[in-house]
């Protein structure tokens, strides 16, 4: 990677019915559904709002933001910071 590369953020976005909405636990993992990776958390963000906005109108589906770099390299968080 060259100096003035931006390291590679990589967040997924995934969805579906929960159980319940006490829990994120997803009530079908087989219909669990995967928007997609993004390279960012803002192009992940509007990815999330999209599906989320166009499920509105059942309370029982979520969308969520996972944050594949931090599974990948979860001493990234901590070299940034020094």
């Amino acid at each position: 990677m060259s100096d003035n590369a931006q390291p590679q953020l990589l967040h997924l976005v995934i969805g579906g019915e929960l159980t319940d909405l006490e829990h994120n636990t997803f009530k079908n993992l087989d219909e669990v559904e995967i928007v997609g990776v993004y390279p960012n958390y803002a192009t992940a963000y509007a990815a999330w709002k999209a599906k989320a906005q166009a499920t509105v109108d059942n309370a029982q589906v979520r969308y969520f933001v996972v944050h594949l770099h931090r599974l990948l390299d979860p001493e990234q968080d901590t070299k940034h910071s020094h």
